[in-house]
């Protein structure tokens, strides 16, 4: 099974009401080749965003995506059709560090009335990477923790989106043997069912999505800009 390993960039807001918007895609594709998993592609995409059509300072600091990268971009509608369009596969998986980017990508597709037919086959990798390295219970590691942990140097820069996928990717690479795919479907609708492809005994999953992907930035000192 294809797996595609992505990231999302999204905008950082602190007004009450105001919904985070997407504005950057990155992914990468690992297939086994000769028996080896192996970065085969890579995609990039700014997405306009349309709420809030001007990026903030905090936006800008905390990204290092500017206005004019994402001023001629498509909206999220277009850059998703690109998107399936480049996974070009029947069957994949889609992974994540953590599970903020999956609600990212669940809410806003509903508030913006776009399918999520594609969305499938979901796999947390933060959250089996973390029992694997045999972290605490209730300890997730983040992404450069786990790379520092593995001794492996962190290619490009934090909070791009591809770079982060890329990352994120490298550790998939190390541990891919032991992780474990999940199949899955996100509808249209609240609900959605989760069991594994390879392991039997593995338990089944309801994920809730109500979490907000910047939560954690409300009380953070970010960098005005000069």
């Amino acid at each position: 099974m294809l797996a595609i390993i992505y990231d999302l960039e999204m905008t950082v807001n602190r007004k009450k009401g105001e919904p985070s918007e997407i504005i950057e895609i990155g992914a990468v594709k690992v297939r086994t080749l000769n028996g080896q998993p192996e970065i085969v592609d890579k995609y990039q995409a700014f997405v306009r965003p349309v709420y809030t059509a001007k990026l903030s300072a905090d936006t800008e600091n905390f990204t290092g995506i500017k206005q004019a990268d994402v001023a001629q971009a498509s909206t999220l509608q277009d850059v998703l059709d690109s998107f399936i369009a480049w996974i070009d596969a029947e069957e994949y998986a889609l992974l994540s560090w953590g599970e903020d980017d999956k609600v990212q990508f669940v809410k806003e597709c509903r508030d913006k009335k776009i399918p999520l037919y594609w969305l499938m086959n979901y796999t947390n990798l933060q959250k089996q990477v973390t029992k694997l390295m045999e972290r605490g219970k209730n300890q997730q590691i983040g992404l450069k923790p786990a790379l520092e942990a593995l001794q492996i140097p962190f290619v490009g820069d934090h909070h791009r989106a591809l770079d982060d996928a890329y990352n994120t990717a490298l550790i998939y690479l190390h541990f891919e043997d032991r992780i474990q795919l999940q199949r899955n479907e996100t509808s249209d609708y609240e609900q959605y069912k989760s069991e594994l492809i390879y392991q039997d005994d593995a338990e089944t999953e309801d994920e809730r999505l109500s979490k907000s992907p910047f939560a954690a930035l409300a009380n953070m000192n970010l960098p005005n800009r000069n």
